[in-house]
């Protein structure tokens, strides 16, 4: 992990079944991520990161994999794959895959070995454990432990055939796997050795920082009005975390360059992303953290609070400080379990959407790490109208909009709000490449229906206007891969006690920036001393000083001194 080219990469993710669905079955695929390679190519970015595309019975969307050496039918097979993959890195790109190894589908082989019987090999690759002493097997409450699972429900399910239950922390089809067990973390590296050999060049790690759990397994701690308990203190950076993640770097990656792995760690802190991610400890080039995109988030997690920007800068200002020395941060707004971002934090109005979009983009991109765009958000792609829960697919929302309303007696009104507001569905929506019916995602219905704004925000259209959300981004991203103060310059941020205004400066050898983003629909005055007659860089709005239009971004360039 010498190599450090991904300190000034971007990269994007696409989410295959809403990209680009070619052969006409409703559903994206890899033939439609090769038709719009051009797309990213023109964009500037460095690395694609594909969300899973391996054979699944898609409970989760892919997240539950039941081969991890085999492409699925709905998305093609090896040989597009490959083609794929030449495409990408004849255009100079990278593409890394989702790594999904803190469980697998219960239709994976191991599972079906697994749960056979009690004395079958593979028993202890998956977390298996008797009910409750004194509690009949199987009854609510006879569960091992009490924790919740993320989609709702508990986080065991009963098994008749043998009497016990295992872990599921997600879907009760997503067992997780006992990485405690040797055997299994040896086919977990042989797997991961499998694609790289094939040519892929890095991996997304999934929830990776679940892999060890506190053993023995104990209950977790039970919120009055909440049915099942958090157990993340049992599962979260569990104590072999970095045992593992070293020895997956010794077994996988010690010898090969030139790749990306990124962990994504719900949880994480500042202090285990500096020890994951310091280069010398051999672990992961960086983590996913998931502070600012719970900047908005209460103690009553239906209820939706506005954002705080003060909030938001003290989040990524702590994580900013916590990785100059040491470390690496990556930089998102928006990927697949997270709505967009435009709506969240920025104005989607008609008046304000890109204005806001723009913004959002530049302050995010211009902080100290790597910068990942998601399908969509180049376009500035908004959250989709739901009207009600028929119109969710995610097992996420579903699950928990039943357990909300049936167990725990929430007003489904006030359950929808929130999960309009917040919902993964969001940003699964088809991407819009044109005003074509279906937004030329699909020439069917698509899995997903397509946001009925599309006539108005498309590729097409977005290409077609050289002031548009993407020829923003190809901006940005520009001056990523040209100035060195914005990967390697320190960062300060500045008024950290304004609510309107988000401002700091990079400062590298010979040059220092200023980057303000105003997070209001009024007009500010920015206070801030020494940049009179500084280089403008960027501004998504016509520029007055340092009176900040709403929703303005501005970026001005200074020799350093």
């Amino acid at each position: 992990m010498t190599d450090l080219w991904w300190k000034s990469a971007v990269v994007y993710q696409i989410y295959p079944r809403s990209f680009a669905d070619a052969d006409g079955d409703g559903m994206g695929d890899l033939r439609g991520i090769i038709d719009h390679l051009d797309h990213l190519a023109e964009l500037g970015v460095d690395v694609i990161w594909l969300s899973p595309i391996h054979k699944s019975p898609q409970d989760d969307n892919g997240y539950d994999i039941s081969d991890y050496q085999d492409i699925d039918p709905l998305f093609g097979d090896l040989a597009t794959f490959d083609e794929l993959m030449t495409g990408v890195h004849e255009r100079g790109m990278k593409l890394i895959m989702d790594l999904v190894v803190n469980h697998s589908s219960d239709e994976h082989q191991w599972f079906v070995e697994s749960r056979s019987s009690k004395d079958n090999p593979k028993r202890d690759w998956y977390w298996w454990r008797p009910g409750r002493d004194g509690m009949e097997a199987g009854t609510p409450g006879a569960e091992p432990t009490n924790w919740g699972s993320a989609f709702g429900g508990p986080a065991w399910e009963y098994d008749k055939e043998t009497g016990e239950y295992y872990m599921h922390l997600f879907s009760p089809k997503q067992p997780d796997l006992n990485w405690e067990n040797p055997e299994v973390r040896g086919a977990v590296y042989e797997m991961m050795r499998w694609w790289l050999d094939r040519g892929v060049d890095g991996f997304r790690m999934d929830v990776i920082n679940m892999i060890s759990k506190v053993l023995p397994l104990a209950d977790g701690r039970l919120t009055a009005g909440q049915a099942y308990a958090d157990g993340s203190a049992g599962y979260i950076n569990g104590p072999r975390n970095h045992e593992f993640l070293h020895e997956m770097y010794e077994q996988v990656f010690a010898g090969r360059t030139g790749l990306l792995t990124v962990g994504e760690m719900p949880g994480v802190t500042v202090d285990e992303a500096i020890r994951f991610t310091d280069q010398d400890r051999q672990e992961v080039d960086m983590v996913f953290q998931f502070d600012h995109v719970w900047a908005d988030r209460g103690g009553d997690p239906w209820r939706v609070f506005p954002l705080q920007l003060t909030v938001l800068k003290g989040i990524f200002g702590r994580w900013q400080a916590g990785l100059a020395e040491e470390g690496w941060n990556s930089l998102y707004w928006n990927n697949h379990d997270q709505p967009r971002v435009v709506s969240r934090y920025g104005d989607d109005s008609p008046e304000f959407r890109a204005a806001s979009a723009k913004m959002l983009g530049t302050v995010l991109h211009l902080h100290r790490g790597t910068p990942y765009v998601y399908q969509g958000e180049e376009l500035g792609m908004t959250n989709y109208p739901f009207q009600s829960i028929t119109d969710f697919r995610d097992i996420e929302a579903l699950g928990q909009f039943r357990q909300a309303t049936e167990i725990e007696g929430r007003e489904a009104g006030d359950v929808l709000t929130v999960l309009r507001a917040r919902g993964r569905d969001n940003a699964r929506t088809p991407m819009q490449w044109d005003d074509s019916p279906n937004g030329g995602f699909s020439t069917t219905t698509p899995w997903l229906a397509v946001n009925p704004n599309y006539p108005q925000i498309n590729a097409k259209a977005e290409r077609a206007n050289p002031d548009s959300v993407f020829h923003y981004y190809r901006q940005l991203i520009k001056l990523r891969h040209d100035e060195p103060a914005v990967v390697d310059g320190d960062f300060t941020m500045l008024l950290p006690n304004d609510e309107r205004l988000y401002a700091f400066t990079r400062k590298g050898e010979s040059a220092e920036l200023l980057v303000i983003g105003n997070f209001t629909g009024e007009t500010v005055e920015a206070e801030i001393d020494g940049w009179a007659g500084a280089e403008l860089v960027l501004s998504n709005l016509p520029v007055n000083g340092l009176t900040m239009a709403p929703w303005q971004a501005v970026v001005y360039r200074r020799p350093a001194t």
